[in-house]
């Protein structure tokens, strides 16, 4: 073997694996995506759980899904994104392990695109005491029967679990009845935010019974307005978001729950709320004027009288999306890019928006000016772009 010319071949050791994710810790996320390449090792140490923060891990319901559940036991807490679920082996076995290994760590869970049975979901939801946001959206199969939760066991240890749940999503659930969502918002008695999007709820007439909603007691074919006015009723000490996009809901009824008593929404969502007037907007903002987020895009009878309720009502608004709104004209938009909390604009798809207006409101000096981060103008097609002064920090979307 031949000698160097005195240079040292030794090879300099490895630094332990804890070291290197000590030394990563120092930098912000940008170096620490630098440094990752390296050498493996370093890349290994990038990955560790503890930069990985907000993280959402999201895999279908197999078999190879079981060594993924139990590398997460390592974290302190953790969001799960299981599609696929059915009633069979698999699912039942990878929902066993999620409860053992992570149970008190999981913080949110979603179920999309899955057949989930109720046996297979009471028997996970009791271990998740630390569960604050839970997505059944589109689980038809738990609903379908109308037997979910029907046992006051169940309902107990399902409410030991989710005393402390702040966001419940039940977006587009065929078979949601008055019964079967009492039951489960009697398990999770302090909600935070609540999504009924795409749900059916009979607002004013219950087809069933040939008669008003409320004329009847709990029903076990439909959701109506009264049993939805009651869960306001009852959470309105911690409710702030209500989200009934995509349903037939009426401006009486929008007027019903606006007026519930000291229920204070700081964000309301009724995109595709194609009943809504003007007036019930009026109303809306005279009940509810603690508002920061507002979506009332695809509200097709709405008209620029809206948008100047909105302006003259809401004057902590932050967010506000008009989008597809198509008999809202200039009117009223100089008023609302005067309201100086206003950070997030959408009339895309407005057509009689050509920008004249919302010149004079982003000209607006001082304290009488949206300060704007993002203003959608998309498929505003009469859009005047030489004429429209933007606002230097916002993000446009043309």
């Amino acid at each position: 073997m031949e000698e160097s010319d005195g240079e040292d071949m030794t090879e300099t050791p490895e630094l332990p694996l804890e070291i290197i994710i000590y030394i990563l810790s120092f930098l912000h996320a940008s170096d620490r995506k630098e440094a990752s390449l390296v050498c493996h090792s370093w890349y290994i140490a990038s990955q560790d759980h503890c930069f990985q923060k907000n993280a959402t891990f999201c895999f279908p319901a197999s078999a190879s899904s079981l060594e993924l559940v139990r590398g997460l036991a390592r974290r302190s807490n953790c969001s799960l994104r299981i599609s696929q679920l059915d009633g069979f082996s698999v699912s039942r076995s990878l929902l066993l392990e999620v409860g053992l290994c992570l149970g008190s760590r999981v913080e949110s869970l979603a179920l999309p695109g899955s057949s989930i049975t109720e046996a297979s979901l009471l028997s996970l939801l009791p271990r998740l005491t630390s569960l604050r946001r839970l997505d059944l959206s589109g689980l038809d199969s738990l609903f379908m029967s109308g037997a979910f939760l029907s046992r006051e066991e169940h309902r107990q240890q399902v409410r030991s679990a989710l005393c402390g749940l702040e966001e419940l999503d039940l977006s587009d659930l065929r078979y949601l009845s008055d019964l079967t969502f009492n039951r489960l918002t009697w398990c999770t008695p302090r909600l935070r935010r609540l999504s009924l999007a795409g749900c059916h709820i009979a607002f004013e007439f219950d087809p069933y019974q040939g008669c008003p909603v409320g004329a009847v007691e709990d029903s076990s074919a439909l959701l109506s307005l009264r049993n939805l006015k009651k869960l306001l009723m009852e959470q309105k000490s911690t409710l702030i978001a209500l989200d009934l996009s995509r349903t037939s809901i009426t401006p009486e009824s929008l007027r019903t729950i606006a007026q519930v008593q000291d229920l204070v929404l700081k964000e309301l969502y009724l995109q595709g709320c194609k009943e809504l007037t003007d007036y019930s907007m009026e109303i809306l903002v005279k009940h509810q004027p603690g508002l920061l987020k507002l979506d009332i895009s695809s509200c097709t009878e709405l008209t620029s009288r809206s948008v100047d309720a909105v302006a003259r009502g809401l004057k902590s608004l932050t967010h506000l999306s008009l989008s597809r709104n198509w008999k809202i004209t200039e009117k009223g938009l100089a008023d609302q890019l005067s309201v100086a909390s206003l950070r997030s604009l959408d009339v895309s798809e407005c057509l009689h928006v050509s920008g004249t207006e919302m010149v004079k409101g982003l000209k607006g000096s001082g304290a009488g000016r949206a300060r704007l981060e993002t203003l959608s103008l998309k498929s505003c097609t009469y859009i005047q772009m030489c004429s429209v002064l933007l606002h230097p920090m916002a993000n446009t979307d043309v």
